[in-house]
């Protein structure tokens, strides 16, 4: 493995909340990494952790090993794969990580095909906090001859990775089934904080009701907490999210099911972006049980 990793170059595009993370854990275990931002100052502090910034996508992936992207939706990562054309070649893995949707994610494959690269659907379940421990679960759908060469990558990234098969689209599929209870979870804990604070209970009460009982749980815990303290550091956008619940949507839309929590959910984050939340995370939909202007 360590031969491997020595040998190894790896392209990162997108150094944002969960793309930075990855990029420092890969040059922290040695693996030869280049990083590019649209915005570059982002990509700039991975510079003290041994990643080489530059300034185009090309010159990002000329002479990859692996290109992985960490954007925010299947359009913009096209957008940036074309621009990174003239400095790919035939044969490189691209670990496509973005959250890209049903109708999202042939484009990717088509333009994978068309530049003869290796596609793997890897999206992630995990926030900041997992990225920046090297902790993320990734799920991956690629061919199996690719698995040991992205090896070094992915332990550098992740915690666990569950390859569910080998056909583009099977990992896209599982990662919104599994985004759905996040979003789900999410609100419940946005929604009981708001209801405790109008109700006059305290949120405290409330958790040590449900402590240790079925009902509880660690994300609830930290999603309150965050309301609780009016801590709303970014793991996940309220942006993103909304983002994301519209994808599990449109989905369940392609095969007949209807996902009216996911809707109810998207438009919450929706009013909560509205109100000035966009950027911060998304248990900021709290403030979307509340009328615009007030609830802060």
């Amino acid at each position: 493995m360590a031969d491997l990793a020595d040998r190894t170059s790896v392209a990162v595009l997108g150094t944002g909340t969960m793309g930075a993370p990855m990029a420092r854990n890969l040059s922290r275990t040695g693996l030869e990494v280049r990083v590019w931002n649209r915005t570059r100052a982002k990509a700039e502090p991975l510079a003290e952790d041994g990643a080489h910034v530059v300034d185009s996508p090309r010159e990002a992936v000329e002479g990859a090993d692996v290109v992985l992207t960490m954007l925010y939706d299947g359009p913009t990562t096209a957008e940036i794969i074309r621009a990174a054309a003239p400095g790919l070649r035939p044969g490189q893995l691209w670990l496509q990580c973005t959250t890209a949707g049903l109708d999202g994610l042939p484009p990717l494959a088509a333009l994978a095909q068309e530049y003869r690269l290796t596609f793997i659907d890897a999206p992630v379940l995990g926030t900041r906090q997992p990225a920046e421990a090297g902790q993320l679960l990734v799920l991956a759908a690629g061919p199996r001859q690719a698995q040991s060469r992205l090896a070094p990558v992915l332990d550098a990234i992740a915690g666990r990775t569950v390859w569910v098969g080998e056909e583009p689209g099977e990992a896209t599929r599982l990662k919104l089934v599994c985004n759905t209870w996040v979003l789900t979870v999410t609100h419940g804990a946005a929604e009981v904080m708001a209801l405790a604070d109008g109700l006059g209970v305290d949120p405290g009460a409330f958790l040590d009701a449900i402590e240790g009982g079925t009902l509880d749980m660690g994300y609830l815990r930290i999603k309150a907490k965050a309301i609780g303290s009016g801590d709303f550091t970014p793991s996940f956008a309220v942006k993103t999210a909304e983002k994301d619940a519209r994808l599990i949507v449109a989905a369940g839309e392609q095969v007949g099911v209807r996902m009216d929590v996911v809707a109810a959910g998207a438009e919450r984050f929706r009013r909560a972006a509205r109100q000035g939340h966009a950027d911060e995370d998304m248990a900021a939909s709290y403030y979307a049980s509340f009328d615009e202007g007030t609830g802060d």
